[in-house]
């Protein structure tokens, strides 16, 4: 090969090296998202969709509930004045009822007396330290083992994390539910508590609140922490289940100012509805029923249908008028303040006399 034609061959060699590089430069590859984070944007504001079964039952009682539930959560640091929620704050809700006893009862409704779910005290958790053996590497599986069973088992599998907690195993696995954490103190006798946290866009060494995607829970205790007025009999045990599974909607870091806003909206006003995402699974049929024969209540007939009871009803009842005219004459005096000013005299003329007396007394 002469000179020259070595030289043409090592041109056209680097413009071939040159053009594939400005190729990969013009199409790269797909980069992952990334979150960035204001200094004035410091709460985290979370919205989740719950759905929760429920049973209180003794030795033959039973109530069993289906609720869903849209909640929030504002997340904090220990640093700030302004003090956000970990537990979820109800925004709107929908429950479902079911009564039956050994005696052949079995009605439903929308109300109950007694509160009993556990699910409104399972908040979440500030961050915790991934275990050393999957701080390195981007999948395994690690294992912390309790007293007798295994306490912790964690999942990585890329970015994404699972965490399966046994909080009976051991006492340092209470972590997960500080909101909770007062009833063992207090002596409650819980006989299956399991959670599962499911976190995405782990990169660092630890799980933060802000990459959890959900989580699910089991609760199965004897008690529930204050006695069932009028559900049990005196020294009658019940018994208290919740499965509950929540899924996080949306969330977002927000200034204080509108974490403020947040706090203090009042729900009850909106005509705000439950909206669940796609990957939440299909009702058991037993709860669709119950959903059904919930909905098609009609509250006001049930009402109307109560005979009351005559010892409850007051006099004068044949004297319609005179009932009306009590009404709008206390009305008046309230919007006049005769009803004020005659307290005031009255209680000026009662000091008077009391005055008078001691007087009297003193001078014998």
């Amino acid at each position: 090969m002469t000179y020259g034609l070595r030289i043409t061959v090592f041109v056209l060699s680097l413009l071939l090296s040159v053009t594939h590089t400005l190729g990969q430069a013009r199409n790269p590859t797909e980069l992952p998202e990334v979150v960035v984070k204001s200094r004035h944007h410091k709460v985290a504001h979370l919205l989740a969709y719950v759905r929760e079964y429920s049973t209180l039952t003794t030795y033959s009682d039973t109530v069993f509930l289906f609720r869903e539930k849209m909640v929030d959560y504002m997340l904090t640091s220990d640093k700030m004045r302004f003090k956000g929620w970990s537990v979820p704050r109800i925004i709107k809700t929908k429950s479902y009822y079911r009564f039956t006893n050994s005696d052949g009862l079995d009605s439903v409704s929308d109300r109950c007396n007694h509160h009993f779910s556990w699910s409104d005290w399972m908040g979440l958790v500030s961050k915790s330290p991934l275990p050393s053996g999957l701080r390195n590497i981007k999948s395994g599986i690690d294992t912390i083992h309790g007293k007798y069973s295994p306490a912790e088992i964690w999942i990585k599998t890329n970015d994404k994390v699972t965490v399966d907690v046994n909080v009976l195993a051991d006492t340092t696995s209470r972590k997960w539910i500080p909101n909770l954490s007062g009833f063992f103190r207090d002596g409650l006798d819980f006989e299956n508590f399991k959670i599962q946290f499911c976190y995405e866009n782990v990169v660092g060494e630890a799980v933060l609140p802000f990459d959890l995607t959900g989580y699910s829970f089991d609760i199965e205790s004897r008690g529930r922490g204050h006695k069932m007025f009028r559900f049990n009999r005196k020294d009658e045990p019940f018994f208290v289940s919740t499965h509950a599974e929540v899924y996080i909607l949306d969330k977002e870091y927000i200034t204080v100012k509108e974490a403020k806003k947040w706090k203090k909206h009042d729900f009850s006003k909106d005509e705000f509805e439950i909206y669940g995402p796609p990957e939440t699974s299909a009702l058991p049929q037993a709860v669709q029923a119950l959903v059904g024969r919930v909905d098609s209540l009609d509250s006001g007939k049930v009402r109307l249908d109560i005979i009351p009871d005559s010892r409850l009803v007051g006099k004068n009842t044949d004297n319609h008028n005179f009932r009306i005219g009590n009404r709008l004459l206390f009305m008046l005096k309230q919007l006049t303040g005769i009803s004020l000013i005659k307290s005031n005299r009255n209680f000026n003329h009662k000091w008077d006399d009391f005055r008078q007396e001691r007087k009297h007394r003193n001078k014998n």
